[in-house]
């Protein structure tokens, strides 16, 4: 495993930007100085996240989310040692 972080990454199985182990360890982010629980998507090059817009689903069952611009900073929980 690295501990490199994308400038990208979904927690959407169906977008190109998904990386299940990755998320497995635990993405820890901060936009404008708040940690984030509920990011949905993350560009960190772009400055913006997608947020969970309540528990709304679109017209194909999806949460509906919303795009914020500002500064993200995005770091890896892992507290354990991988096995």
């Amino acid at each position: 495993m690295t501990d490199t972080i994308p400038d990208r990454l979904s927690v959407d199985p169906d977008s190109p930007f998904y990386d299940e182990a990755l998320l497995a360890r635990g993405i820890g982010i901060r936009f404008k100085g708040v940690e984030k629980t509920n990011v949905e998507e993350y560009s960190i090059s772009e400055g913006w996240v997608r947020v969970a817009v309540g528990k709304t689903l679109d017209r194909r069952g999806k949460p509906m989310a919303m795009k914020l611009q500002g500064p993200v900073e995005v770091w890896i929980k892992d507290d354990q040692a991988p096995a």
